[in-house]
C-alpha cells in the first residue's frame, strides 16, 4: 500500500540512520543529500571529487548546520576504486541504504570503455553499482533499502540481451537506454532474491522525469547559471522540473514506510510532478532478462553475488 498523504516537503525524521548516495555532490544527487541531511540522518556521499563533495557538503552546512555528513572517494567506472569504496562503506557500522545515483547522462557519441574494459555508460551507470552492492552487502541492516536510478529511456529502446555492452554496434542513446534497462532489471531481481533468501531487506526503482538546473533552487557552487540562462530554461517549465524534485520520487522510495520492494517510482506525470508508483517496461520484469542480466553481471565484474551468502566471492570477470 502507498501513502496517498506522502509529502516530500515534510520528511519522516531519520535521526539515528545512516544513508550512502553515490554521486551526491551535483544534480539529482545533491538534492538527494540535502533533502536526506534535513531528516537528521547520517549521510554519505560518494562520488570522484573530493573537492566536489567538500563543495556540496559546505552548502548543505549553510543551509542546514546541523547536517551530519560524510565523504568517500569512489569512482563507479573503476572496480578497483568501486572495491575501496565497498571496504570504507563497511566501515560505517551498518547503512539503512544504499541510493545508486550516480551516472554518465551527457552520451559519448563513441563508444568508450571503463577502466576494466567496459563498455562506459553500462559499466558506469549499472555494473559499477551492482559491483559495489555485491561488496558492500553485508553493511545492510535489517529493514534497509537499495535504491537504484531508473529513467524514462527504456521505454524508448530495448536492450539487447545479446549485446549488452554495444560490441556489435554503438549508439549513445541505446547504451544509455541499456543501461537504464539495467538498473531497474537489477533493483527488481535484487529484491525478488532477497525475499527468496528471507532477508529484511528491500531493492526499489525510482526516476527523476525531466529536470533541469534552471528550474532548481539556486545552490552557490553546485548550479551556477546566469540570469540568461535561468530565464531560456523557464520556456521548458510546463513540460519539465528543477532537479530538487527530480530527488522527490527517489527520496519517497527510500523513506516512506509503506514502500515496498520491487516498486518503482517516478513523477506523477511521467515528465514532472509529485512521487507516485510508476509502471515499468515489460522488459525489466521479464525473468529470462533479469537471469541473463545477472550471470552477465557477474561475469564482467568477477564477483559471485548471492544475498544468501557474504561475502560476494571472486571468480575470474571474463570481458
Amino acid at each position: 500500500m502507498v501513502s496517498a498523504a506522502w509529502n516530500p516537503r515534510v520528511l519522516p525524521d531519520q535521526h539515528g540512520k545512516t544513508f550512502v548516495v553515490t554521486g551526491g555532490s551535483s544534480g539529482i544527487g545533491y538534492f538527494i543529500v540535502e533533502q536526506l541531511a534535513a531528516t537528521g540522518a547520517r549521510v554519505v556521499m560518494a562520488s570522484r571529487s573530493q573537492e566536489r563533495m567538500d563543495a556540496a557538503a559546505g552548502v548543505i552546512r549553510t543551509l542546514n548546520p546541523g547536517a551530519r555528513l560524510e565523504t568517500i572517494p569512489l569512482d563507479l567506472a573503476s572496480l578497483d576504486s568501486v572495491a575501496r569504496a565497498a571496504e570504507s562503506i563497511l566501515s560505517l557500522g551498518g547503512i539503512d541504504g544504499l541510493v545508486a545515483n550516480a551516472g554518465i547522462t551527457d552520451l559519448p557519441p563513441e563508444r568508450g570503455t571503463t577502466a576494466d574494459g567496459l563498455e562506459m555508460l553500462v559499466g558506469t551507470n549499472y555494473l559499477g553499482h551492482f559491483a559495489l552492492t555485491a561488496r558492500a552487502f553485508a553493511a545492510l541492516q535489517p529493514g534497509a533499502r537499495v535504491v537504484t536510478l531508473g529513467s524514462i529511456a527504456p521505454i524508448l529502446a530495448d536492450a539487447r540481451p545479446d549485446d549488452l555492452l554495444s560490441e556489435k554496434g554503438y549508439t549513445a542513446f541505446r547504451a544509455y537506454a541499456t543501461s537504464k534497462h539495467a538498473t531497474t532489471t537489477f533493483a527488481i531481481e535484487l529484491d525478488r532474491r532477497f525475499g527468496a533468501a528471507g532477508l529484511p531487506l528491500a531493492a526499489l526503482v525510482a526516476h527523476p522525469g525531466y529536470c533541469i538546473d534552471a528550474l532548481s533552487p539556486r545552490r552557490d557552487g553546485i548550479n551556477n547559471l546566469s540570469t540568461t540562462e535561468r530565464r531560456a530554461g523557464s520556456l521548458l517549465a510546463p513540460f519539465t522540473q528543477g532537479r530538487d524534485r527530480g530527488a522527490w520520487p527517489v527520496v519517497r522510495a527510500l523513506l516512506d514506510p509503506t514502500a515496498a520492494g520491487g516498486q518503482f517510482y517516478g513523477p506523477m506525470f511521467t515528465l514532472f510532478g509529485a512521487p507516485r508508483l510508476a509502471r515499468t517496461d515489460r522488459q525489466d520484469r521479464d525473468l529470462l532478462f533479469a537471469a541473463q542480466l545477472w550471470q552477465h553481471s557477474e561475469r564482467w565484474t568477477g564477483l559471485r553475488f548471492d544475498p544468501r551468502e557474504y561475502p560476494a566471492t571472486g571468480i575470474a570477470p571474463a570481458l
